[in-house]
């Protein structure tokens, strides 16, 4: 039987970047499309997860035989800190809707996409996959931290109670085409990407919040994608995989708002505003070590510089209709 695969959340940052991997990779590869093979990128307008009813809807519309789980209420640090209790309920009732319905379901195989939030604040560097629940997550967003950490805990309860082949990835900080520009509710890379935009048009300073050290991995949507289809395809284990660049290539946002300088042809450099308040954590480098024993040496990142370029182009030819929080009309 060929496999019918549901992506939650597929209308997103990283759904939009399987779609394009499906679509673009050759038929029968190793990411491309099986022959066969049935895929689903059902986003919001399509279901309301957070409705266990709609959930139920959903699955019994489709029939998937896997599941890549990827819908989530996101934000950025900002976002996250005004609205830690919506962050929390809201997520919770999503994951537990999804593995719930794909348990009764009978669905082969769920990948839940967590986040690297869910590490501890107080953790020995680098990250790794059993320093999940080591200590409570970084009081910022602690909200959305643990109800993407209780994905790990169903997983396994899920495993050992029914035998459900659960199992989660954990990604670092993803960019691509099709993120959420919105300066509001944005990551930290498309919020800088927009607001570079914004300054280059209006004539105003580039003005990046914090002092720009804080480092990060910043990992590529289409990168992302071969993963979570290498994941859905070869892992079988129960237990989560960091999704990341090597941790020797963290940026830092100043390095990341000069790079988007560069790549945007701004003729001026970013202000830095200094408010170390503003700054998040310092860092937080995650080791993929497992991933890469895994997947093995041959699997090539995109070169971060290509991959920034990439996207600013999506952005400024897509500008209309991105999700930028503004009035196109």
């Amino acid at each position: 039987m060929a496999a019918v695969v549901l992506v939650t959340g597929g209308t997103g940052l990283v759904g939009k970047a399987i779609e394009y991997v499906i679509e673009h990779e050759p038929e029968g590869s190793r990411f491309g499309k099986r022959p066969g093979e049935k895929w689903i990128f059902a986003g919001s307008r399509e279901a309301d997860l957070r409705q266990p009813e709609e959930t139920l809807k959903l699955f019994e519309k489709y029939q998937p035989t896997h599941v890549i789980h990827l819908a989530a209420l996101v934000g950025g640090l900002f976002a996250n800190r005004e609205r830690k209790m919506t962050f929390l309920r809201d997520n919770m009732l999503i994951n537990d809707n999804v593995l719930h319905t794909a348990h009764i379901k009978g669905t082969k195989k769920v990948i839940s996409c967590l986040s690297t939030c869910v590490f501890p604040d107080k953790v020995e560097y680098p990250l790794t996959e059993e320093k999940v629940h080591l200590g409570p997550p970084h009081s910022s967003n602690f909200g959305y931290a643990h109800a993407k950490r209780m994905v790990d805990v169903q997983n396994h309860a899920y495993k050992e109670e029914f035998g459900c082949n659960f199992t989660s990835a954990i990604p670092t900080n993803v960019f691509g085409p099709h993120d959420n520009f919105d300066l509001k509710h944005a990551h930290v890379m498309p919020a800088l990407i927009h607001k570079c935009y914004l300054a280059q048009k209006n004539s105003t300073p580039f003005k990046v919040m914090g002092d720009g050290s804080p480092l990060r991995q910043f990992i590529y949507s289409r990168d992302l994608a071969k993963l979570f289809i290498w994941q859905m395809r070869e892992y079988e284990s129960v237990e989560p995989v960091i999704l990341s660049v090597d941790e020797n290539d963290e940026i830092s946002i100043r390095d990341l708002a000069n790079s988007i300088v560069k790549v945007m042809n701004h003729p001026d450099k970013p202000e830095f505003e200094n408010e170390l308040n503003d700054n998040g954590q310092d860092r937080k480098p995650a080791s993929n070590a497992k991933l890469m024993s895994l997947i093995g040496s041959d699997f090539k990142f995109t070169p971060f510089e290509q991959a920034l370029e990439e996207t600013v182009t999506w952005f400024l030819q897509n500008y209309a209709n991105a999700r930028t929080g503004q009035s196109h009309a």
